[in-house]
């Protein structure tokens, strides 16, 4: 099996062992994304929706890197650490997307890497 690896460039900081995304037969995992900057290796520190926007910054810079962006996503991944935060979440998610919308999971957790209050991981397809 043939993999292709996709890393963002401007992430110079991150030192833990993953990719940011792998692609086999025209199908591209993407990394789960926590809040953080890739630029500068620090988390955001904020409310949820700003924490959620900085998780989607980094994934539709994994999207670039691999000359794709969210009209090719078919599916995510959604990490809570609160589901009270599951119907500011829906609204920030809609607008990311044009419809019809990717497949969805969403779950609660008990903890994310560096306090983070929530995570998106994505499926997209060539």
């Amino acid at each position: 099996m043939k993999k292709n690896v996709y890393n963002v460039p401007e992430n110079t900081k991150m030192t833990f062992p993953f990719s940011h995304a792998v692609e086999t037969d025209g199908t591209i995992y993407l990394s789960g994304q926590p809040s953080m900057n890739l630029s500068t290796g620090e988390f955001v520190d904020g409310n949820f929706e700003a924490q959620f926007e900085q998780c989607f910054k980094n994934l539709e810079a994994v999207l670039e890197a691999t000359g794709l962006n969210n009209s090719n996503v078919i599916k995510c991944t959604v990490f809570l650490i609160d589901m009270r935060d599951f119907v500011v979440m829906n609204e920030l998610y809609k607008k990311k997307f044009e419809g019809p919308y990717p497949a969805r999971s969403c779950f609660s957790v008990a903890g994310l890497p560096m306090g983070a209050k929530v995570e998106v991981e994505m499926i997209a397809k060539r």
